[in-house]
């Protein structure tokens, strides 16, 4: 039989109903479907317990896929995640800006009307000078939106390593408390 235990970390409330996990914490709430024929999941004692009487690669595998998910939401609840993009351009001088709940790519490429992309409610974006950093409690929710602004800002029909004007992920999600590159860890 095979079983595996998660702690949930202090100050958060997790429940589990109808195939759904609900995590909630200081910086906010994720919710996840949790179905398999064969694994079971339960929430008590403080502790999430994953258990299955296969013991089959592929719900091994499952059960780790399941194990590090929970592990995230948790993370993310807790500390949040955060995603960092950068800003390169050389032909045209482009502006960044925040509009209620949309963020703005103007002049790219010297063209008249402007690149937007939707921000969910849950995240939160941040622009400084040519830095974009999006955060929020979800790591996939976080990077799929550094994802679609870097897709909203990709240049067709030229040779990429030479026309290298865009905007591109620089750095994936990470916790928000974890040390910063390029700055000293003590």
């Amino acid at each position: 039989m095979l079983e595996k235990e998660i702690e949930i970390p202090e100050g958060s409330d997790v429940i589990f109903e109808k195939d759904r996990l609900n995590a909630k914490g200081a910086k906010g709430e994720v919710s996840r479907m949790f179905r398999h024929p064969h694994i079971n999941l339960k929430v008590e004692k403080g502790k999430v317990t994953l258990t299955s009487a296969m013991e089959r690669r592929k719900v091994k595998a499952t059960m780790g896929t399941w194990n590090a998910h929970i592990k995230n939401m948790f993370l993310g609840v807790a500390k949040g995640w955060k995603g960092e993009l950068k800003l390169v351009y050389s032909h045209f001088p482009v502006k960044l800006k925040l509009e209620e709940n949309t963020f703005v790519i103007e002049n790219f490429l010297g063209e008249r009307n402007p690149r937007s992309v939707p921000i969910p409610e849950d995240l939160k974006v941040e622009v400084d000078k040519n830095t974009i950093y999006v955060s929020g409690a979800d790591k996939e929710r976080v990077g799929q939106l550094c994802a679609r602004i870097e897709q909203t800002a990709k240049v067709k029909g030229y040779d990429r390593r030479i026309f290298q004007d865009g905007i591109y992920i620089t750095r994936k999600p990470y916790l928000e408390g974890e040390c910063e590159r390029g700055k000293d860890e003590s």
